[in-house]
């Protein structure tokens, strides 16, 4: 596997040996990479965006973006899921950039290896951030009660610290509240639902939200209904664009070393090796053409958040368009890889087999292609009436 290292802290060659080796199990077994997390957890996974002086090892975005594509291709699924709790780590190291302290509870229990994690979707709600259909009741001390349905919610077997958020509707305007939930608040019920074509090891299963109770001191935000570029959405979409771009960036990577050790090791009747054929040649040269395309592209906008480049309007289709470019890629990336390889790439026991079921994850997770389109288009053209 490709080597990238990162300053401050790395992912050990052995430790990713391990890893590479029960993702076969956990997608068979459709299991939760509870080990994985185990182990990563020790080795410090949890505290690497964490500043030097709370106990972690400082990384900004772009340099956890080559972490999270050096596990991705190891395991895909425990990256995606795991890379959740990077979201919200880099989320806070963004909104502190800016100025802001209302995240620093987040980065306070990464320090502490806790796991976090996201209850943000909901079955129906294409606006995500920008609207809620989960109630949030207010206490009436600045703590409130959340009552509503969440899907895909990553590390649900592990999380210890859950995020969410609910619309009140109680005052003069509707708000969207956002706060945090510890597993012993109890009042939450995960459904064993998660049965999916690929990324099986998340287990990101819908959440039932029974009316948990977040008071006042683990509330982080209100914001008005409707797009905006609040610290907090920035930082969110930000990094989870990113680093769940990175995921995919990684699993093409992959698929490019399988297709060339294949060929290489492969030889036709002639006796001329599979690597000196044409077409072949061609097809590798294509593929690592576009991986390194979209790495280029997830890297330097990385790089620009953690230099807090002023882009301004330009934020979200960059961010959107990149994302969606990247899961394309990276689908065209596998599907060409399965071409080179041939018949032994199908054996349901085949590396590039997962590859080809974890890479059509991609088209799921915000911002999918038509959001992506449409942000594009408002950007260029305005919006519609």
């Amino acid at each position: 596997m490709t080597k990238a290292t990162s300053p401050g802290w790395t992912l050990p060659d052995d430790l990713l040996t391990r890893i590479a080796e029960r993702a076969p199990r956990y997608d068979a077994e459709n299991t939760f990479c509870t080990e994985d997390l185990d182990e990563l957890r020790a080795a410090g996974w949890l505290r690497i965006g964490v500043p030097v002086e709370q106990g972690g090892s400082g990384l900004g975005l772009a340099a956890t973006v080559a972490l999270q594509q050096r596990l991705a291709q190891a395991a895909p699924a425990t990256a995606l899921g795991l890379g959740m709790h990077q979201v919200w780590v880099q989320a806070a190291r963004s909104v502190s950039a800016r100025g802001g302290t209302f995240l620093q509870t987040v980065t306070d229990h990464a320090a502490d290896d806790h796991l976090l994690a996201f209850g943000v979707s909901e079955p129906g709600n294409d606006a995500v951030l920008f609207d809620s259909s989960t109630t949030a009741e207010p206490d009436g001390d600045g703590g409130y009660r959340f009552t509503g349905t969440k899907v895909s919610t990553s590390l649900a077997p592990a999380w210890d610290v859950l995020s969410v958020f609910g619309k009140d509707t109680t005052g003069p305007e509707p708000r969207l509240v956002h706060g945090f939930v510890l597993r012993s608040d109890g009042d939450v019920e995960h459904v064993d639902d998660w049965d999916t074509l690929g990324m099986r090891a998340t287990q990101s299963r819908t959440t039932r939200l029974l009316g948990v109770h977040v008071p006042a001191e683990r509330i982080v935000r209100s914001l008005p209904v409707g797009p905006t570029a609040d610290p907090l959405v920035f930082g969110i979409f930000a990094a989870f664009e990113l680093l769940v771009a990175a995921v995919y960036v990684g699993v093409a990577s992959r698929a490019v070393e399988l297709a060339v050790a294949a060929v290489s090791g492969r030889r036709g009747r002639d006796g001329v090796a599979r690597s000196q054929d044409p077409d072949v040649r061609r097809a590798v040269a294509d593929m690592r053409g576009a991986v390194d395309a979209v790495a280029l592209q997830v890297g330097s906008l990385a790089r620009s958040v953690d230099d807090g480049d002023d882009l301004g309007a330009r934020w979200f289709p960059l961010l959107v368009g990149t994302k969606a470019r990247t899961v394309d890629a990276a689908r065209h990336v596998v599907d060409e890889a399965m071409r080179v390889v041939g018949g032994s790439a199908y054996a349901a026991t085949s590396e590039l087999s997962r590859l080809a079921r974890d890479v059509r994850a991609g088209q799921y997770h915000p911002s999918t292609r038509d959001s992506a389109a449409r942000t594009i288009a408002a950007a260029e053209l305005g919006p519609l009436p």
